[in-house]
């Protein structure tokens, strides 16, 4: 066996990032997730139906159901890049409408119980997806 440095090994090293991640599966991943501690409080956006498309992209808020989302390792090397209302309208390919059901004061005020959120998600996935991975 040869013996070598960190340094050397990491010169040698072929870092294969995971495979990409369906839709569906990212939803999943983020449902579970906020299912995971499903009494945590968190907070919510204000007024994300009234802001303006720039602003609601930009919104964010610390400790939020995307905030679960960006905490996750796995998330983020599928490609979610932050914790704001666009980022996780991208990377989730949710609809504006989707993604205010999740997050806004209006559904839940100030905060909302991780598991409640969860259901949100699960809803935006579709009943054709979840009802092919009962199936499945």
């Amino acid at each position: 066996m040869k013996h070598q440095t960190i340094e050397q090994l990491q010169a040698l090293a072929e870092i294969r990032p995971d495979p990409v991640m369906t839709r569906t599966e990212r939803l999943q991943r983020w449902a579970e997730l906020l299912e995971s501690n499903p009494d945590r409080r968190l907070g919510t956006l204000s007024g994300t139906e009234r802001a303006t498309a720039a602003v609601r992209q930009a919104m964010q808020v610390n400790g939020s159901p995307m905030t679960v989302a960006f905490e996750d390792t796995q998330l983020r090397l599928a490609g979610l890049a932050d914790d704001s209302y666009g980022e996780a309208k991208r990377f989730f390919e949710i609809s504006d409408h989707q993604l205010h059901d999740i997050v806004c004061d209006c559904n839940f005020g100030s905060s909302v119980r991780a598991a409640y959120a969860a259901r949100r998600v699960r809803a935006a996935i579709g009943l054709w997806p979840r009802l092919k991975a009962l199936f499945s």
